[in-house]
């Protein structure tokens, strides 16, 4: 059996958007962490040829993050957006961020870019190669045990690590959180949600659109096309709605499911011509009860998954990283290296946001569906209320910008 004998620094479980980052913070901050990441190294040619019918929203802190550790300028292709469009198709009220625009901008002037995950990870995987000295792919790991000041990571090849920290990374199911023993609090929405790429007849002009219907949101998020003649006119959508409608739907011809879309969109941007395969997915949120063990933490998906109303799971669990990462190093420096009360400095800077953000979403959720008079009547006033005050506008765009989350940390801009 081949064992290693001294003990790691850092041990990062999941190699994808958090995790990496998490590694190449620490690098940049002369900690080398070692990863063990269960997926390939992506094929570049094959990445880049097909396009990912999802997308994820960065926020200008992701970005930021992402600019900091060398990934973002390796990203082939990305689509800023300067708006975003929020109404409810029974109500009058309605807010709009930001202004549509019919040139590219560059990422600066923007909210924020969508991104495809499969894109993302060619950037991460890119970077990592480069600055991360073990950076391991394609491995599974068996048993996770914790020794005396250490925790002990048993592979499937027969290798064992020992690390001081271990950081679990490794999404909603995570087999580090599991195997630590940290119990799981789950809220079943009792929804699914479908998401594709599709083509619409008018240009999305750089604007994401949320449309609250009866059944759940509709959301149209802009992406890159690999045409240029179609260029503007592709965007992914994510759709929530009841377990029951969401397997009707994804059941449906292509053709049925593009006359479907257009009506329920309400001819949001004309008629929907062309659509990808579908997929379906469940809805529900999940709150691990405490983040972190004396020498383990979880980060990401593998700490909490939230509703994807607002498209902020990944940016929160970007900002896990950052918020971790700069405690850590910032002990380093003192000579100290994993503490307990560093891990619970991260643990009480991350968690209450996160339930916060957990919670509030799933609450926008409720209330954009209810049918309760008082309630509609609420929830219009309020929007109108939003749109028209400036203060407000301000307050939701710094909230979804992320970068006063940032402030405190060796990452403020």
């Amino acid at each position: 059996m081949n064992q290693t004998a001294h003990v790691l620094d850092a041990v990062i479980v999941g190699g994808g958007l958090v995790g990496g980052l998490t590694a190449l913070l620490l690098a940049q901050g002369g900690v080398q962490a070692t990863v063990l990441d269960a997926a390939p190294i992506l094929d570049t040619e094959k990445t880049l040829s097909v396009a990912n019918p999802r997308v994820l929203a960065l926020s200008q802190a992701t970005i930021h993050l992402l600019k900091n550790v060398g990934v973002w300028d390796k990203l082939a292709r990305q689509q800023p957006y300067t708006g975003m469009q929020v109404w409810n198709k029974n109500g009058y009220g309605e807010i709009n961020f930001g202004q549509p625009a019919e040139k590219t901008p560059g990422v600066d002037q923007a909210l924020g870019s969508m991104v495809e995950p499969s894109i993302l990870n060619l950037a991460i995987q890119q970077t990592m190669l480069t600055q991360i000295q073990d950076y391991r792919t394609q491995v599974k790991v068996t048993r996770i045990e914790q020794g005396i000041g250490v925790w002990h990571i048993f592979l499937a090849d027969g290798t064992k690590l020992s690390t001081k920290l271990l950081i679990g990374a490794d999404g909603a199911n995570s087999f580090v959180r599991e195997q630590a023993f940290i119990d799981l609090d789950v809220l079943d929405y009792q929804q699914a949600g479908i998401s594709c790429a599709i083509r619409t007849a008018q240009p999305h002009q750089h604007v994401a659109r949320q449309i609250f219907l009866e059944t759940g949101p509709l959301a149209y998020l802009p992406m890159s096309s690999l045409k240029p003649e179609q260029d503007g006119h592709w965007q992914s959508i994510v759709w929530t709605l009841p377990e029951d409608y969401a397997e009707e739907y994804a059941a449906l011809s292509d053709q049925e499911f593009t006359q479907l879309l257009t009506r329920e969109s309400h001819h949001m941007l004309g008629q929907v011509l062309e659509a990808t395969p579908r997929a379906r997915f469940p809805l529900k949120a999940r709150a691990a009860q405490h983040y972190v063990e004396p020498g383990l933490a979880l980060i990401g998906d593998a700490a909490h998954v939230i509703h994807p109303l607002a498209g902020q799971g990944v940016n929160i669990g970007c900002l896990d990283a950052a918020v971790l990462c700069d405690v850590l190093l910032h002990d380093r420096a003192r000579g100290v290296w994993a503490h307990e009360q560093t891990l619970k400095r991260y643990e009480h800077r991350r968690k209450g946001q996160n339930d916060a953000m957990m919670h509030s979403m799933s609450a926008i959720g409720w209330l954009e569906t209810t049918q309760l008079f008082p309630l509609v009547w609420g929830r219009n006033f309020g929007l109108k209320q939003v749109e028209q005050l400036p203060v407000l506008k301000d307050a939701f765009m710094a909230q979804a910008n992320g970068l006063h989350l940032l402030k405190d940390t060796r990452y403020a801009v």
